[in-house]
C-alpha cells in the first residue's frame, strides 16, 4: 500500500469479526510504532498486548467503550515511560507519532484498529490491572481486529481551510 493511500483510507474501526489476529501481525504493528520519531531517539513508548479475553473484559470496564474492547482481539495499551523523558512536549508528540504508526501498520495489514483516549480516565485502574510499574503513564489502548466493514466514512475540511496565512 502507498503511503499517502495509506494515511486517506485509513479509519477508525469500531467492529470486529472476533477472528484472531496473528502473533506476528501484532509485532508487525508493535514495530511500526516503535520506528516513530522521538526526540534524542529516546523511544519513549512501552506496550502491554492483551489478547485473553478476561483481560479485555477487565479492561473494558474501565470505559464507556467497552464493547469495542469486548470485540476486538487484541488490546495494546500504549504507555509513555516517564523515567526515558527528557521533554514533556516532545515525548508527548512522539507517543502520537507511535500510535499513528501503529494504526497505519494495522491498516496496510488488512486490519482495523481504533484510538481509545477515553479510557484515560481510569488510568490508574489500567496501569494497575496490568501491572506496570509506576514510571509508566497510559497514552491510550488501541484495539485491533478484523474489520466487520469496511464502510467507514469520513470528510476532512478543505486544505486551504486550514491555512492560517499564505505562502
Amino acid at each position: 500500500m502507498d503511503i499517502l493511500e495509506g494515511i486517506y483510507t485509513r479509519r477508525s474501526v469500531r467492529k470486529y469479526t472476533g477472528e484472531p489476529v496473528d502473533r506476528p501481525m501484532v509485532m508487525e504493528i508493535l514495530k511500526a510504532g516503535s520506528w516513530a520519531p522521538s526526540g534524542l531517539n529516546n523511544q519513549p513508548w512501552r506496550f502491554v498486548v492483551a489478547c485473553d479475553r478476561g483481560k479485555r473484559s477487565e479492561l473494558a470496564k474501565l470505559t464507556r467503550y467497552s464493547r469495542i474492547l469486548e470485540d476486538a482481539p487484541v488490546a495494546i495499551a500504549v504507555f509513555l515511560d516517564r523515567s526515558a523523558m527528557y521533554n514533556e512536549t516532545k515525548d508527548h508528540q512522539a507517543i502520537g507519532a507511535c500510535l499513528q504508526n501503529m494504526l497505519l501498520a494495522a491498516h496496510a495489514l488488512g486490519l482495523g484498529a481504533v484510538w481509545l483516549g477515553e479510557i484515560l480516565k481510569n488510568s490508574t485502574a489500567v496501569a494497575r490491572l496490568l501491572d506496570v510499574p509506576e514510571s509508566m503513564e497510559l497514552m491510550a489502548v488501541v484495539a485491533v481486529g478484523h474489520p466487520a466493514s469496511r464502510d467507514q466514512r469520513s470528510e476532512r475540511r478543505e486544505t486551504g481551510e486550514l491555512l492560517l496565512g499564505e505562502f
